[in-house]
């Protein structure tokens, strides 16, 4: 039955009772399910009385964290109440982490089936209650909307300590998020004690220079710790201890990543026996032909799952290159003996072996989408990252997906116009670009059921300090926390941005260096407006076989004459991208007319491959047949870290009569990808 939304229901009981209700009383993040307030208030004080009715774990848990964040439970004058019950069943709740709140000026009562629908209630009394401690009277029904709702911090490319861990659970339990996925493992450092194999933590955990950005684009070069300049770092088996303790506290599990076959550098370095090659330095898949690779990954898995009681292990699984496993001896020595075909079906090999093991030990595995590759184990999740798609192909063959498309929840992206924010790794991803992700939009509502959730990841090549990590999460996690939570159907942007300010200052106000979205620049001028000029709607053709590439149409043969700009990323659908060297092409103008300047924009953001080009040329022509050259400019293509944009064209002294204009744009000796968004004739 669909919800009422929330500021409908507030502006009726306002209207009831003559006076207004605002969005303000109920300033909760994620938005609740069902809400009707009125205009009587309960205020918090230290005099409320906070009682718990739940199984003793629980009880322990939610009485300390009450403590922590209301302050002493005993008070001798109580002058109202806070009652938190666990209960068998409640009207309208389905999920174990649902609660019903009602409140009256006297009481607050929150039931729940759990321990964790009792804390997610905790965390929306908190948040209604705001700097004045007074809460709207009223009825609350709330629950999430998927099961899984995540958040990836990787600490392979940059390590960040037990405390500051601890700090972003504190944060992301605060936002109802109830999962926290640890890449641990990568090429530039492995980062958690395994006892069997001391080298991994000191050796494959230290590195020279500490900047991934330095050490990646240099000698690779891993040291021992200890070692004068080593940077790097890893995480106990008792850090993680309490690291798992203290997520528990707050209803949240942690998740464990350990990289398989591939990003596997530093492991394959400190152990090369492993590798195909049995050289360092050489290699950075596993060599699936050697059994000691399974002895090895069983072992470590082993003290991984000891460590860990979630209920997932991820194994990793993406980007494996496999480019030594041809020529292995051992790799084709197992392909031949399991009657494989290719070296996906060797990937898969490895994953459903893993997935075996894992299983055996009462766990169940989560990969990348690329563990779809050669066929997928049986009881694995997807985690679908390269788009949707990896996730409806799960769905569809019956397996559970988490959606995590990089175009929605890749938080290492540019939040705000590049110009104006420090160096990051990808495109161009506000808020609302966040927000506008509906994980289970074009599913059916069978297949729908097997979405377990979504994740918002944070990779952390260009992010080496605390700052910059909250930085960058904060406050766009929060967008993945409503999407995993509420209805989407009453989501509100512009709602759920007055929301997210008071959010900001509230993580502002407790430490976390957040973005200023209050401040926030926004989206490229250009894209804004709507421009006209001669080569509006006008006819276009593609010369040479050089058209654009499927991935990227900005909308077909009309984009680049349709009068629309593109904004801050190559990834909105405005712009055109072109990978065949270049790009040729001719618009006809339908009658000769006098013209002064014909210019395009280009963008390069070297680390996806995006380049300027080197070379473009513009004519003109009244036949279609004899063009005149009246512009061609060379362009030194130069590498560099950050996105920039540049206008090529010609403009005359005066004008020129012609009915064609032809502008080619050729790539340079770098390849790649060539992006423009529209061809001006003025």
């Amino acid at each position: 039955m669909k919800k009422t939304p929330i500021y409908i229901l507030m502006m009726l009981v306002a209207l009831a009772c003559n006076k207004p209700v605002t969005t303000s009383q109920c300033n909760v993040l994620p938005l609740p399910q069902s809400v009707e307030l009125s205009n009587n208030e309960f205020v918090l004080s230290k005099a409320t009385e906070f009682v718990v009715g739940a199984p003793e774990n629980d009880k322990r848990i939610l009485e300390d964290y009450l403590k922590v964040a209301f302050g002493a439970l005993e008070n001798e004058q109580k002058s109202n109440r806070v009652k938190l019950v666990v209960t068998e069943n409640i009207e309208g709740i389905s999920s174990p982490e649902g609660y019903s709140m009602t409140i009256t000026p006297k009481e607050i009562n929150v039931t729940a089936t759990s321990g964790a629908g009792l804390f997610y209630g905790i965390q929306t009394i908190l948040q209604m209650a705001g700097e004045n401690n007074t809460l709207a009277c009223g009825t609350i029904t709330d629950e999430p909307a998927f099961a899984y709702r995540g958040m990836m911090l990787d600490v392979s490319r940059h390590f960040f300590d037990k405390e500051f861990v601890k700090k972003q659970i504190d944060a992301i339990a605060h936002f109802k998020m109830n999962r926290l996925h640890l890449h641990l493992t990568d090429a530039a450092g492995w980062r958690i004690e395994i006892k069997k194999y001391p080298r991994l933590t000191n050796f494959a955990a230290w590195r020279k220079p500490g900047l991934w950005k330095e050490w990646w684009f240099g000698d690779r070069q891993y040291v021992n710790e200890g070692t004068e300049g080593a940077y790097g770092g890893y995480y106990t088996q008792d850090d993680i201890r309490e690291i798992v303790k203290y997520a528990q506290e707050r209803y949240i599990t942690i998740i464990p990543e350990i990289e398989m076959p591939a990003h596997s550098e530093e492991t394959l370095t400190a152990y090369p026996e492993l590798s195909c090659t049995h050289e360092p330095y050489k290699q950075a898949d596993f060599c699936v032909g050697n059994e000691k690779t399974f002895e090895f990954l069983e072992n470590v898995l082993s003290e991984v799952i000891e460590l860990f009681p979630s209920e997932y292990i991820h194994i990793g699984g993406d980007e494996a290159g496999k480019a030594s496993w041809p020529n292995c001896p051992l790799c084709q020595k197992r392909m031949k003996d399991e009657n494989l075909k290719d070296v996906n079906e060797l990937q898969s090999y490895l994953i459903q072996r893993i997935e075996k093991f894992v299983n055996s030990k009462g766990r169940q595995i989560i990969g990348w989408d690329e563990i779809l590759d050669g066929g997928l184990a049986p009881n694995a999740t997807v985690m679908s990252w390269r788009g949707t798609e990896g996730g409806l192909a799960a769905v569809n063959s019956g397996h559970k997906a988490i959606m995590t498309p990089g175009a929605y929840c890749y938080l290492d992206s540019y939040q705000d116009a590049p110009h104006t924010q420090p160096m990051a790794f990808g495109p161009y991803m506000p808020l609302e670009k966040v927000y506008s992700y509906n994980p289970i939009e074009g599913i059916d509502e069978e297949k729908a059921k097997l979405i377990y959730g979504v994740q918002g990841n944070l990779w952390a090549e260009y992010i080496p300090t605390e700052e910059m990590v909250e930085y960058m999460v904060y406050p766009r996690i929060l967008a993945i926390a409503e999407i995993g939570w509420s209805n989407p159907a009453e989501r509100n942007f512009s709602e759920f941005r007055e929301r997210t300010i008071t959010s900001v200052e509230w993580l502002r106000a407790k430490g976390y260096n957040a973005f200023d979205l209050k401040n926030e620049f926004g989206q490229r001028k250009e894209a804004t407006m709507q421009w006209n000029n001669l080569a509006k709607d006008k006819n276009i053709s593609y010369n040479n076989g050089m058209l654009y590439s499927n991935s990227y149409t900005a909308g077909g043969d009309e984009a680049l004459i349709d009068g629309v700009h593109g904004g801050w990323t190559y990834t909105d659908k405005k712009w055109q991208g072109f990978i065949c060297g270049g790009m040729d092409l001719t618009i006809d103008l339908g009658e000769e007319k006098e013209i002064t300047a014909v210019h395009a924009d280009f963008m390069q953001m070297c680390i996806p491959d995006v380049w300027m080009p080197a070379e473009v040329t513009v004519s003109l022509s009244s036949n279609n047949i004899d063009f005149e050259t009246v512009a061609e400019i060379k362009h030194n293509v130069v590498r560099d870290e950050e996105l920039s944009f540049k206008n090529y064209g010609w403009k005359g002294d005066t004008a020129k009569k012609a009915r064609y204009v032809r502008y080619t744009a050729k790539s340079g000796k770098q390849g790649g990808w060539l992006f423009t968004d529209e061809i001006e004739i003025n």
